[in-house]
């Protein structure tokens, strides 16, 4: 017997490095050596700005997507989020639920496209499906 499909209501996905200033400069000189790495970072932005396939990508997903820094999450998320960059998902039940990590997000190697259908495959296993989506299913 098939158990029923639970609704996600929001993605939050958490990347490897601090925000504010201090953590963008300290993220972007550690690229820049060599010492840094944010799989996450790689999908949502080119070298220089946020990637307007991501940003598609956030508009037609039907829930919010928060895209935060690891000093910046929730004490909710970070229990479901580490090791980090991760993305994880907020049911209507209450539930954060990790979705991603980073296996397997360094194998999307930055592309928006292949982070959409890893997403949505691990929706499925996990049997979830987005708010907007629940009546297609």
């Amino acid at each position: 017997m098939n158990e029923p499909f639970r609704f996600v209501t929001a993605l939050t996905a958490v990347y490897d490095a601090d925000g504010g200033v201090r953590g963008e400069v300290s993220y972007v000189w550690g690229k820049l050596t060599r010492r840094a790495h944010c799989s996450l970072c790689d999908i949502t932005h080119s070298p220089w700005h946020r990637k307007r396939e991501w940003d598609t990508f956030v508009h037609s997903v039907g829930v919010p997507v928060a895209v935060v820094h690891r000093n910046e999450q929730a004490s909710e998320v970070a229990a479901a989020s580490v090791p980090l960059p991760s993305v994880v998902a907020h049911t209507a039940d209450g539930v954060v639920v990790r979705l991603l990590g980073p296996p397997e997000l360094d194998l999307l190697a930055g592309s928006v496209s292949r982070f959409a259908a890893s997403l949505q495959h691990a929706l499925d296993v996990r049997q979830l499906t987005l708010s907007s989506t629940a009546s297609q299913r």
